[in-house]
């Protein structure tokens, strides 16, 4: 083999090198892991994609003994991302009234991630264990991608009570990854219609 092949050949492996240097991570079109150290493509992913692969990932820590932390996003098992995916953790106040239920947001948070390593979030103020009111719950919920459009947003199906579940505080979409809902421990007390005058209304 001649000089200049040789220097031809040293060339190209260098090129190479420096290309793996750059981009960070090895991966084939189909993301698979191509090296030790590789990392997975994620680009393209679906909003469903995105969702399965954050599930995992997400956990809701027991109220005893959370110290207040109310949302982990937790390092991935499989391989980081190569390119880190936005995530929202969204907290809603649920006040059970006798009416239904008031589902209101109060705290959105949006982080990045790509499955390296943990996040903690905890609760918005007010709502954490020791502040909340019994006529209030709190429900959680961690998705990919952007907000939540109008469309998209929980609903409660029924008048929460201490026995209620995820199931009846439906999104309308499938890209939410993980949720829960923390119900009320009782309902709120409307106030009292006046009594009406059995005297009619010209009557003192």
């Amino acid at each position: 083999m001649s000089g200049t092949q040789l220097a031809h050949g040293s060339l190209t492996s260098l090129a190479a090198a420096l290309t793996l240097l750059t981009t960070g991570c090895a991966e084939r079109s189909d993301g698979a892991q191509t090296a030790a150290d590789a990392c997975r493509a994620d680009g393209g992913w679906s909003a469903e994609k995105r969702a399965e692969w954050l599930r995992p990932a997400v956990s809701f820590p027991d109220e005893a003994a959370a110290e207040g932390a109310a949302v982990v996003i937790g390092s991935h098992t499989g391989e980081p991302l190569c390119e880190p995916i936005a995530v929202q953790v969204q907290f809603w106040e649920a006040t059970a009234t006798r009416a239904g239920t008031d589902l209101r947001s109060v705290l959105r948070i949006r982080l990045t991630t790509d499955g390296g390593r943990s996040r903690t979030i905890g609760f918005p103020a007010g709502l954490s264990p020791e502040e909340r009111d019994d006529c209030v719950g709190v429900l959680m919920a961690a998705y990919a991608g952007a907000p939540l459009t109008q469309t998209e947003l929980p609903t409660a199906a029924a008048r929460l009570t201490p026995a209620s579940t995820t199931a009846d505080t439906p999104f309308g979409t499938t890209r939410v990854a993980a949720q829960r809902l923390l119900p009320p421990t009782t309902a709120c007390s409307t106030p009292g219609e006046p009594t009406p005058n059995p005297w009619g209304s010209d009557h003192p």
